[in-house]
Order: structure tokens, then sequence, then C-alpha cells
């Protein structure tokens, strides 16, 4: 029997990977420095988990680092006494409603734990609404928020914070648009990150008129909750992080996408406002291991009219041939500065296939979770992430952008915006690959 086996039968028996039950030395690791079972399946939320990876939130892909990073110490006199954290209002015209969707492939097992002869997602929906609704819905769960803070080794905080953070979305509310007339936006969030980090921008394009699906891929982040009660955690976590993983997760949620499309799409779609959505206007946009999944989900789905990779690397043996559908780049300095290499050499590897409408754009002042609502919710709870800009400017200046691209390439609305620099956005630097400038 082998070792995952051996810890499927010990904790719960139809799982073959692990969670850690236990604290220790180091994280994921006892004492004598073996690793721990884990199980990725924690029932009703009730399982205490202790010593979860925490990877740095500034990691690149491909700087993903094997072992427990270094915890960020909160005092709680450094956290916000006082008050609720809270998202940002959209900037369009119209409110916002969501609800979520459990999704079934029968057709494939799980990549990441093969016994489950299915693969489970949840996807997260926003959509223009007729009127604002009576319900703002949640931001997370409490065991998801839990989870989330444990592998950002937070302490000082409430475990439960996140679930109470105020979103603009409302519960039990009708979509507004006629049929086939909203386009539709997927994004994919970061390697260990839930699809709720993602909500400040589904919320404010769905304000904008466009349908957006958010999907959670099971066992690639600390916490999914399930309708039964399921909270499945991260199985790659631990171990190695090298190309051949992102390489396969990439392809793996190329597979999500392709699925959640046919679900959402069609005569017989799975969400009941599925009519409303316009499959000749569809594009895809996601954060680190999220948006490099973006381009093997175009190379994979020809539906998929444009895409943005926000400060991801991309992996190798994915993009293999011409791209010439509109995409855009938008990262940090540094990590992603023409000529620096590292990370950057990825997407020069790829922009020189890319043979269609494209950008590199990168943003002064940022950190990795600077482009999700984490760099937002850690500084209005008193927590430095790291950045020199603030978390409200460097989340408006993504949905400025994110916004604008689809715009332009789905509405066909003309965005000077993303042609020149703006004195608006001065922090916004415009690359050229080729002359290994930024201006």
């Amino acid at each position: 029997m082998t070792e995952p086996e051996g810890a499927a039968r010990r904790y719960g028996g139809d799982v073959s990977v692990f969670a850690a039950r236990e604290g220790g030395a180091v994280a994921g690791r006892s004492a004598g420095g073996k690793p721990r079972p884990r199980n990725p399946v924690l029932r009703g939320g009730t399982l205490a988990v202790a010593g979860l990876l925490a990877f740095a939130g500034s990691a690149s892909l491909a700087a993903a680092p094997p072992a427990a990073a270094s915890a960020t110490a909160v005092t709680p006199s450094s956290v916000a006494s006082s008050g609720t954290p809270f998202l940002p209002e959209p900037t369009g015209s119209r409110p916002v409603g969501t609800e979520s969707l459990y999704l079934k492939d029968t057709s494939r097992p799980d990549p990441w734990v093969p016994e489950v002869k299915a693969r489970e997602l949840m996807v997260s929906l926003w959509y223009p609404a007729t009127s604002p609704g009576r319900r703002r819905a949640p931001y997370m769960t409490a065991k998801e928020s839990e989870l989330l803070l444990k592998e950002a080794q937070l302490t000082g905080v409430p475990l439960d914070v996140l679930s109470r953070t105020r979103t603009n979305a409302f519960t039990d509310v009708k979509p507004a648009g006629r049929r086939r007339g909203l386009p539709l936006v997927v994004l994919s969030p970061g390697f260990t990150k839930p699809r709720s980090t993602l909500t400040a921008l589904a919320e404010d394009l769905a304000s904008r008129g466009y349908v957006v699906a958010a999907i959670d891929h099971t066992y690639e982040n600390v916490a999914t909750t399930f309708p039964d009660g399921r909270v499945t955690t991260c199985v790659p976590c631990e171990g190695d992080h090298d190309q051949t993983l992102f390489t396969k997760l990439s392809k793996g949620r190329a597979a999500d996408v392709s699925f959640v499309l046919d679900q959402l799409t069609g005569p017989h779609a799975k969400w009941k406002g599925g009519s409303l959505i316009d499959p000749s206007r569809i594009a895809m946009a996601g954060h680190s291991a999220g948006g490099a999944s973006v381009i093997a989900a175009m190379v994979k789905d020809s539906r998929l009219r444009a895409g943005i990779d926000i400060d991801g690397t991309t992996p190798v043996g994915i993009l293999d041939g011409k791209l010439s559908r509109p995409f855009m780049f938008l990262g940090k300095p540094g990590t992603y500065t023409p000529g620096a290499g590292g990370p950057a050499d990825t997407w020069e590897r790829d922009w020189k296939l890319m043979t269609g409408w494209k950008r590199w754009l990168l943003v002064t002042g940022t950190e990795h979770e600077s482009f999700t609502d984490i760099m937002l919710l850690a500084n209005q709870l008193g927590v430095d992430g790291g950045a020199k800009l603030s978390g409200a400017r460097s989340l408006e200046i993504t949905r400025r952008y994110v916004g604008a691209f689809f715009d332009q390439h789905l509405l066909k609305r003309k965005q000077p915006l993303l042609d020149r620099p703006s004195a608006r956005h001065p922090e916004v630097k415009h690359c050229v690959p080729e002359t290994k400038t930024c201006a």
C-alpha cells in the first residue's frame, strides 16, 4: 500500500492525498522531518487544520517555494478594531446579482485525486441584475476565511474576518438582459487562492454589463466548499513546484474552463440566465497561475476570443504555435520588466508567438497580490503587504484596464487608454519587449 492510500484509509477512505491534521516544528512535517498525511476533504468544515503551507504572496509560478515561507506577524493593535472589511463599489451603472453553481464533469477523473472519478467544480457567477436585492452575498465562508488566513500565517487577525467582508452583489435577484445579449468573462484565481479573491473585479465587470464566471479549481486552493458541506483543500501545495507541475495545472484548468463554457452556454445551460450569454463574445482573465492558464485555455478552446494574464509566469509547453487573438500581459515591474530574465523571459517567449493585438503593461508600486482583493483587504486590516501602491489604488487600476480590454475586444468600443500612457494612471507603464523599454 502506498503512503497516500494508507492515509486515505486512516483519514476518511475516499481520497489519496493529504491535509495537515496537527501542529509541528515545520508546516506540513513532523518534528522528525517526515511529511504528514494530508486529507483534502474536510467533512462539514469541522476538522481543525494547522500548519498549512504558506506560500510567499509575491512568488511567481516558477519560483513558488516548496516549503513554508516566513510568517507575517500581525499584532492585534495593528489590525483595524472597528468596522468591517469591504470591497469598493463597482464603477458601472447596473446592480449586481450573484449565485454559485455546482458542476460535475463525469467525462474525466479529478487530475489531482484520480480515485475521484468525476471532476467537481464550484463556480461563482456575477451578472447585471434587474434591481438590487435585500441580501448581500457573503464573501466566503468562515472555514474558507480560516484556512486562507492560516495559509498566509497571519496572527492577531480573527480567523473568520474575511467571511464578514462586505460585498456589493446580491443573492436571489434576476439577471437583466436580452437573449444572447451579454458577453461572458471567465476568471481563474492564483494557485492556493479561492475564486472569491477576484470578487471586486468580477463585481465591477458585472456592473458594466458582463456575466462573470469565476472558477474554483478543486484541490488547487486552500479551501473550496461544496453544497453538501465538504471543504476540499490543496493537494499539490507540498512537494516540488517545478515547471511540470504548472504545465499540468495550466492544462487541467483549460479543461475546467471548456467544461464550464459547455455548462453555461447552449440549449441545456445549467444556469437560469444562460440564454442571455452571447457565445460569440467570451473571454478570460486570470491571476498568477490563473493568468498563465489563460493561454492554455485559449489554445484549447476557440470560443475564448481574448485573454489577460495578470502577473502569472507562463509554463513551458503551453504555447507552441501562433496565437492571433487579442492578449494582454498585466503585471508588476522587476519580475516582468522586459529583459529582466527569469519570469520575464516566459512572457517574451510567448509574446513572439502572439500575432494579433497585444499589450504588455506594468503597474509600478505593486506586488503579486496587488491585483486581487487580498492587498486591499490586508490594508484594511492593518497588514503591510509590502506594496508601495495601496491596495485600493492598485485594484482601481486593475479594474480600469481589465475592463477597457474587454470593452474593446468584446464590445468593440475603442479604448485609447490601452494605446498610450495615461496622465490619470501614471503608475501604468506600456512596455515594448522588442526594445526592452517601458514608458
